[in-house]
């Protein structure tokens, strides 16, 4: 059975045996951590379910980082970026591995700032949150941190005023490396269907629970929802993405399962039910006609 998600507060109580002294409820339940210092208290690697929170950490060392369906092994200094759409996990940290993290909810940002976390291209779909960095680099993001680390301790009136403002500079330092990303603007109808289609689609990930049951499959169930005609939402998609609508029902349905296959213990009945399929024979050759595998040995490998 995969755990539910997890809470910041259920993350405290498993990190420090009840919430630090120095946490704030007003201020999204921000803290910030050094890598190091969690080893030394024999910290595990956390388990791949989905947290209600945000996470962002420079990570100086080698590891595997799991996000969905995807490992993305990382060298040397890199900065990643965790977020509740996503679950995650990594390999076991080596004793030599340090850097930084901070953990905060997304009502940590609706303040003066009012930065909306959910519109930054740094944390939408399918976007890879992490970044090798130079020398110089490292050195700006580890400034960022201690920065905040010393912010954190002082019983200045505004310091998460400040605070804000430093995670702030980390985050778009990061989009900054990413020149390419620029705004989305919907140009006509199709793109706006296509962009409410895809909302909607990754609104029914990740699946938590066996329990759980993807029901959105087909795409006349989209078309209903969308009030439109299938016929119209497949053309809009075709003309916007090249893609048909069952295409992009399927390879997001992939995806979720080869993440439930290999993160978690769910059994492959269980993985077919959550997914929405009627049997475990048709997921079975569903998986097996779009990865060429079947999943139990995509499992296994």
């Amino acid at each position: 059975m995969a755990k539910s998600t997890e809470s910041l507060e259920v993350f405290y109580r498993h990190k420090f045996s009840g919430l630090p002294e120095n946490l704030s409820k007003d201020a999204g339940q921000f803290n910030v951590f050094r890598i190091e210092e969690r080893i030394q208290s024999g910290v595990s690697s956390p388990s791949y379910i989905r947290r209600d929170f945000f996470k962002i950490m420079l990570f100086q060392g080698d590891n595997v980082f799991h996000y969905g369906d995807k490992s993305i092994p990382v060298s040397g200094d890199t900065l990643l970026f965790f977020n509740p759409q996503v679950p995650y996990t990594y390999d076991p940290l080596t004793p030599d591995t340090k850097g930084y993290f901070c953990v905060f909810k997304d009502e940590f940002f609706k303040g003066n700032l009012r930065l909306n976390l959910a519109e930054l291209p740094l944390f939408a779909a399918g976007v890879q949150p992490v970044f090798n960095l130079n020398e110089d680099q490292t050195q700006e993001v580890k400034a960022g941190f201690e920065k905040i680390i010393k912010e954190l301790n002082t019983d200045y009136t505004y310091k998460y005023e400040l605070i804000r403002n430093y995670v702030s500079e980390l985050i778009f330092f990061a989009i900054k490396l990413q020149p390419s990303d620029k705004p989305v603007v919907h140009t006509d109808a199709c793109a706006r269907i296509t962009s409410v289609f895809s909302e909607l689609l990754e609104r029914q990930f990740p699946i938590e629970s066996p329990l759980q049951r993807f029901e959105l499959r087909s795409p006349q169930a989209f078309a209903d929802r969308l009030s439109i005609h299938v016929n119209y939402l497949n053309r809009a998609l075709k003309k916007t993405t090249g893609r048909t609508t069952t295409d992009h029902i399927f390879e997001r349905l992939t995806t979720e399962a080869k993440a439930l296959l290999k993160y978690t213990s769910w059994n492959v009945a269980e993985i077919s039910y959550a997914l929405g399929f009627e049997s475990q024979a048709h997921f079975t050759h569903f998986f097996k006609k779009q990865t060429k595998i079947n999943p139990s040995d995509y499992r296994s490998v």
